[in-house]
């Protein structure tokens, strides 16, 4: 009997709608009640932590829950509340909460119709869960596979680009092997023919008429010379020991030995040297680095620029040296270089004085292979609105074996 009692009492607790109300307010989520047309019965307090309105206020409202939803999932709330009064159901529906402060936060609805024992029709019930911090970790994961997407896109990148210079590094260590054979042939026979014109001029007096020719086959043979000397640089390793210097000198000294090419051409080379350099162990404008290399480059280069400059027109020379490097441009004032010929300009045997007889194409490929044996870099583009501009960026200190 005392359990039937308690039985019975535990019962009329249960009906008691007080029971089901104060079960639905410590909920964690945003709950509502509503009658067969929508209209909002009754609503939780965890409303106003996610809205910032309290459930009196939402009582009150004439558009519930419309006034509270971002403007972008309105008419998304909308068919949701036409299917719950038509006795649909769904869930977890994202849509985006306008709080009263003028924040929005995420949030995911669920509803179902209510029923009563006898079967009928009372309503149905909605049921919101805050998801913010879900879409963050969804923003987070999408930015992080951006993030990746990229890398590969950077690694796969790199990886061509490092099998495109594998591919041009076999290509110029077999060209290599045989122009290193090439000049070797060519050099014996030509120091012998050097001798003997050596000895025929010795004979010959200066006022023979023949005699202005000399001057001529001697340029010729000293041309042969030069070209077997930078087949033989293009390729062997480098014989020369880092040493520190002023780049101010040197730039000076390089200018000084083109100037008669310069006057030639009519063309006036300038130039300047700026430093953006902290206090250490090498003053502003002085570097470690093999200088003699360092002279070549900037010869074979800078000889290109004059030729490529019309006459009264001008070579400009840049230096400017930083903690770690130093970035060296010339800029020529001549008509620019092609796309289609920029491509190519550090081939060797590459020339675009065939016609004239003036190059043989292995100066750039020379100065590249310096270059980069120093750890550094050169490159050559169109400078607007005219002319090309030689780019060489070299670090301020190499180590003996590098």
């Amino acid at each position: 009997m005392a359990g039937q009692h308690s039985q019975h009492l535990r019962d009329a607790e249960f009906n008691d709608h007080s029971v089901f109300r104060a079960i639905a307010n410590c909920t964690y989520d945003w709950e509502s009640w509503h009658r067969q047309d929508g209209k909002l019965l009754w609503v939780n307090a965890a409303v106003e932590r996610i809205t910032g309105y309290s459930p009196r206020e939402c009582l009150e409202m004439d558009d519930y829950p419309l006034s509270m939803v971002g403007s972008e999932y309105r008419s998304r709330i909308e068919l949701i509340l036409q299917d719950a009064i038509s006795g649909g159901s769904g869930n977890d529906v994202d849509f985006q909460v306008a709080h009263r402060d003028g924040s929005s936060r995420w949030a995911a609805v669920s509803w179902q119709p209510m029923s009563d024992q006898a079967g009928r029709n009372r309503g149905f019930r909605a049921s919101i869960r805050d998801v913010t911090e879900r879409h963050q970790l969804r923003e987070e994961l999408r930015l992080y596979n951006q993030h990746l997407e990229q890398l590969v896109q950077e690694r796969t990148a790199r990886i061509a680009q490092l099998e495109k210079q594998r591919l041009r590094m076999e290509k110029l260590a077999a060209l290599g092997q045989m122009a290193a054979g090439v000049a070797h042939e060519v050099n014996n026979p030509l120091a012998g023919i050097r001798n003997a014109f050596a000895l025929f001029r010795s004979n010959l007096p200066p006022d023979d008429e023949d005699y202005e020719l000399l001057d001529l086959i001697d340029g010729e043979i000293d041309r042969i010379s030069s070209i077997t000397h930078q087949m033989y640089q293009l390729y062997r390793p480098s014989q020369q020991a880092p040493r520190q210097f002023d780049l101010r000198r040197t730039i000076a000294d390089v200018v000084i030995l083109v100037q008669p090419l310069a006057r030639k051409a009519n063309v006036e080379v300038r130039w300047e040297a700026s430093d953006c350099v902290a206090a250490g162990e090498l003053e502003p404008t002085e570097v470690i680095l093999r200088e003699g290399e360092l002279k070549q480059v900037m010869l074979n280069v800078l000889r290109n620029a004059v030729q490529a400059t019309p006459s009264e027109g001008h070579v400009e020379i840049d230096i400017t040296t930083r903690s770690q490097g130093v970035v060296i441009r010339i800029i020529d004032d001549g008509e620019g270089v092609p796309e289609e010929i920029a491509a190519r300009l550090f081939e060797p045997f590459f020339s675009t004085k065939s016609e004239n007889r003036e190059g043989m194409g292995l100066g750039l490929s020379v100065s590249r292979s310096l270059v980069e044996a120093m750890g550094g870099a050169i490159r050559i583009e169109n400078h607007h609105p005219r002319g090309a501009c030689a780019t060489i960026t070299l670090p301020r200190l190499i180590h003996s074996d590098e």
